[in-house]
């Protein structure tokens, strides 16, 4: 083979070989790429500049229930400029005056000049996304967007308008917590976080074009394919402003005074379940805040609020009557190792007294001595049950369980099962849990079961959602709703009431000093102790608990209320000193402002005047008499010529007698005017001092009829 033709081979081999495979495959890829996956690539290539972002929803009101604003939206908006969008000529044109706007009204830190100046350097960059000011309202948006060259638009004059919302509150810290906050950095709580997905409505989309990949940039475009957002919807609450104010002012009050840990107050109407209001104040760095839901997050050991749970179960099971016998030991009683004490003044003196007696002195060796010998074995007395049956009649009571309030964050109540191992139960378990201690329970669920008793046994459930509204119209309501139709029977329920109302009218209850004579109310104090260790050297405690639960007005019940202040430092610990005076003012301003809890005043039938209250007689001038007769239209009898007179009722007539005056002789002013006294007594001559009092005289330091010494001084006492 020559030289030639071992070349041509060479070439072939390298031209079929390599380069025309490599040829074939680089046209293959080309018609794929190019025509079979066209479409998805000018896709891909778009996304990459431009793309449908989304845009948040304006979010929905929570209202109070007369419709006051308690969370609402407000619109910002963060002002950028394209330096790049206009003309040449246009912003030639406008350059100066929009300097002098921006200098003016926008940019604080710039003279006309400097704004000038630092126009023209961004025409000569390259950023299309420059941020002129944050946090303009929608009325200061509108003004700037008419600045000349931005009322040209976004494409044409480069004014770029970025919304974003802040939640606000119109009334500050009230009901906060209740309220709550969605936010990207944490879970959400509250009404907001429970609601979120009514509030927060429907989000758009905005197709929106890249302007810096390496700073994801993008500006919105101006195009017919936006979606907008749909805004969200607005959540009715039952919260009763008034009433919140007045709950979080006393209990804010209170924390103050006694330099507690965290405290709670809620109001609940008695007949819906509608809480009325619901305050939460903790300690923090800052001072008080609402920091956590406590009435609803919090279970704690109830301590003595418990018993008059104790106390029905007992009655319910026909196992006591309030009127049999306890010993309570003076005090103190021990069940195997351990000691129980009562914190009442009035046990050291006493040991066997009634039932009814050991509740409203709180007596906890007579609650739990009672609990103890009734369920404390398996007796025919109590079904062979023992502690099961006590245990089954919370459970009828609806205590180990939540209340299905309509917001997060409800924390699950804590009751011993009889016996359970795995529970812990000991022989000391039932005495001590009769007094509200060794099981759990939030004071929402506490409130929910005494407003059972103030509603005559129909438990309702508690609620703070009332409606969802769509443009002011209801589009759904949350009804009231009952969960236990009846929690005991007629006289349990009756007798729980008189036993609540003798801790606040006898004279020994614990919470006696709280008695008003405005209106009736009941209620149990409880004083629990906290962080508390058991060992053979006795009981180390931590701190205490101050709560008191009750309802009013006693007669027809229409609010109930629970307040618990934890670890109260000053100015007492017990639930008569620091819960208890904070249910008092509540109740006090409620019952003060709203006019429907105040009896009538014409509700009554008319008194019967008998005759020694009616006026016997009435003196004074003639002349003034006759004006008031004449005016009411009356008819009188007799002759009187004098100036004074007298009017004295006889049968169904008014006899006019004469009223005379002796000349040098003290003049009787008895029952007369003190203008009428004094024109008397200065005329005959005497000088008149009043010594006390108003209306008309009563008394006269000189005898009517002595004779008259030109210048005597005469005294004289009003009613």
């Amino acid at each position: 083979m020559d030289i030639k033709n071992e070349v041509l081979y060479r070439v072939y081999i390298l031209l079929f070989g390599i380069l025309v495979p490599i040829a074939v495959v680089l046209m293959y890829r080309t018609v794929d790429i190019a025509i079979l996956q066209g479409e998805r690539w000018r896709q891909e290539g778009e996304k990459k500049y431009l793309d449908y972002r989304q845009v948040e929803a304006d979010r929905g009101n929570i209202l109070t229930a007369d419709g006051s604003l308690l969370a609402t939206s407000v619109p910002f908006f963060d002002i950028y400029f394209d330096p790049l969008a206009a003309s040449d000529e246009d912003f030639a044109k406008y350059k100066d005056t929009l300097a002098h706007c921006l200098a003016t009204f926008v940019l604080d830190n710039y003279t006309v000049g400097g704004a000038l100046e630092y126009l023209e350097n961004l025409r000569k960059g390259d950023n299309r996304h420059i941020l002129l000011k944050r946090k303009v309202t929608y009325d200061g948006k509108k003004f700037i967007e008419e600045f000349p060259l931005f009322s040209l638009g976004q494409n044409k004059g480069g004014f770029i308008a970025r919304k974003r919302s802040e939640r606000k509150r119109p009334f500050g810290l009230l009901a906060q917590r209740t309220i709550g906050y969605v936010r990207d950095s944490a879970h959400p709580v509250g009404l907001e976080g429970r609601f979120n997905k009514i509030l927060s409505g429907t989000p758009g989309s905005e197709p929106m074009i890249c302007i810096d990949p390496g700073k994801d940039l993008w500006i919105p475009v101006n195009n017919l394919t936006a979606i907008e957002p749909e805004r969200g919807d607005d959540l009715q609450t039952t919260i009763d402003i008034d009433i919140q104010d007045i709950a979080e002012s006393a209990l804010l009050r209170a924390m103050n005074f006694h330099n507690a840990e965290w405290g709670t107050a809620i109001v609940m109407e008695v007949k819906t379940g509608a809480v009325r209001a619901i305050a939460n104040l903790g300690r923090s760095e800052e001072g008080w805040w609402e920091t956590y839901n406590y009435g609803i997050g919090a279970a704690i050991e109830p301590g003595s609020t418990f018993k008059t749970a104790s106390l029905m179960a007992l009655l319910e099971d026909d196992l006591i009557d309030l009127d049999d016998t306890v010993s309570i030991e003076h005090g103190v009683t021990s069940f195997y190792d351990e000691v129980m004490e009562d914190a009442s003044p009035y046990s050291p003196k006493l040991d066997s007294i009634r039932i009814r007696e050991a509740f409203l002195i709180s007596s906890n060796v007579g609650v739990s001595k009672l609990v103890n010998q009734y369920y404390g074995q398996k007796t025919k007395a109590n079904g062979n049950e023992g502690a099961a049956r006590y245990i089954k009649r919370l459970k009828d009571f609806n205590l180990n369980l939540p209340t299905g309030v309509n917001i997060d964050g409800e924390a699950n109540p804590y009751i011993k099962e009889a016996y359970s191992t795995a529970d812990d139960w000991s022989g000391t378990t039932l005495p001590w849990m009769s007094i509200g201690y060794e099981m759990k329970i939030t004071p929402l669920q506490l409130l929910t079961f005494y407003n059972g008793i103030a509603n005559d046994g129909e438990v309702m459930k508690p609620q703070i959602a009332q409606a969802v509204l769509r443009d002011g119209k209801v589009i759904e309501k949350y009804l009231p709703t009952v969960t236990n139709r009846r929690l005991a029977s007629d006289k349990t329920i009756r007798q729980a009431k008189e036993l609540l109302l003798s801790v606040v009218e006898d004279e020994r209850g614990t919470a006696h000093k709280l008695k008003t004579d405005n209106f009736r109310f009941a209620g149990k104090t409880g004083t629990a102790q906290i962080n508390y260790k058991r060992s053979s050297r006795g009981t180390s405690i931590g701190g205490y608990q101050a709560s008191f639960v009750g309802f009013f007005p006693y007669e027809k019940p229409k609010y109930s209320c629970i307040v618990v202040i934890n670890r109260p430092r000053d100015n007492g610990f017990y639930g008569s000193d620091v819960a208890g005076p904070v249910f008092r003012e509540i109740a006090d301003k409620i019952f003060t402002t709203q006019v429907a809890l105040h009896k009538p005043l014409n509700s009554d039938p008319k008194p019967m005047l008998t005759a020694e209250k009616l006026p016997a007689t009435s003196l004074g001038a003639k002349e003034d008499m006759m004006v008031i007769l004449d005016y009411l239209d009356m008819e009188t009898f007799g002759e009187a010529e004098t100036p004074f007179v007298v009017l004295r009722p006889q049968s169904d007539s008014l006899i006019m007698e004469p009223r005379n005056a002796v000349e040098n002789l003290v003049p009787n002013v008895y029952g007369l005017g003190l203008r009428d006294a004094v024109h008397l007594l200065e005329n005959a001559g005497l000088r008149v001092t009043v010594v006390e009092g108003a209306g008309k005289v009563r008394s006269q330091s000189i005898t009517a009829g002595a004779r008259i010494k030109k210048g005597t001084p005469i005294k004289l006492r009003l009613n």
